[in-house]
């Protein structure tokens, strides 16, 4: 429960002093280079290593294995994961619910699932089969999402779920994942932003090289959004990690101390 205090304790004080709002960016960015300059390390400009060849698998695709930090674009505000200049497309109603969401009602908040394509912020593993792709988080309720290979269609009526359906094709070096059937449970990000059951999610998986993974978003919700729009990730590899145990469910004292609304709807920093 370590990693879980610690970080709902930081965010419950930037919620509670606006002090602290300028320490959110580095919380789960997993920015090697930004954690090192904290801890006076930072290498000079220029003596940065290069990063190893991209790892293959014997049949010679992309091999996406490995424990990845989360992006904080996909955790606290998903406005952030858009291109500069760009505004979520969201409908009025949409947008009146996002600024009436408190920060103690988030789902996530009371160990439910994050959903896709939010992120918690802790380290999740990608660990490919044949026939599965298989997501490990090790936030919120130690959970999973499993990424079929071996099917090129839904089913017809999807059950609604917390993280859908979802089957995946390569598109070259690049995997595409497919998901459909998501419950309207959860929220997209701290700030609150809903979605509906007509949510389509299209991620695009690929690793440049060795320690990087990078991945493109398409969310379509014709019920909350004008239009499709799209959110840019990345993560960094977490060489010589491994996914702690961790249940949210178990001891949460958090809710209780969360007041208010996330600081960035809060303070007008959106």
């Amino acid at each position: 429960m370590e990693r879980r205090v610690v970080g709902s304790v930081l965010l419950v004080c930037a919620v509670m002093c606006a002090l602290l709002v300028t320490s959110l960016p580095t919380l789960g960015q997993g920015d090697d280079a930004v954690a090192a300059k904290a801890k006076g390390k930072g290498k000079q400009k220029g003596a940065k290593a290069k990063s190893g060849p991209t790892p293959r698998t014997a049949d010679g695709k992309v091999d996406l294995t490995g424990l990845w930090s989360p992006d904080r674009n996909f955790i606290y505000d998903i406005s952030d994961s858009l291109k500069p200049g760009d505004k979520l497309p969201t409908q009025p109603w949409a947008e009146k619910l996002t600024r009436e969401h408190m920060s103690k009602d988030d789902p996530e908040a009371n160990c439910l699932p994050t959903g896709v394509p939010r992120q918690a912020p802790y380290p999740w593993q990608i660990v490919p089969t044949p026939t599965r792709v298989y997501f490990l988080f090790e936030g919120n309720i130690h959970s999973y999402r499993q990424i079929f290979l071996d099917r090129a269609s839904h089913p017809a009526d999807p059950n609604p779920t917390w993280y859908g359906d979802s089957i995946a094709k390569w598109d070259g070096d690049t995997l595409v994942v497919d998901s459909v059937g998501f419950n309207d449970l959860f929220w997209f990000d701290f700030a609150g932003h809903p979605h509906t059951e007509k949510l389509h999610v299209t991620e695009r998986y690929t690793r440049p090289d060795a320690d990087h993974l990078d991945y493109e978003t398409v969310v379509d919700d014709s019920g909350a959004y004008t239009r499709p729009f799209t959110m840019y990730g990345h993560s960094t590899l977490q060489a010589g990690g491994e996914l702690m145990e961790y249940i949210c469910n178990e001891n949460n004292k958090d809710v209780s101390h969360i007041v208010g609304k996330d600081p960035r709807n809060q303070l007008g920093l959106q």
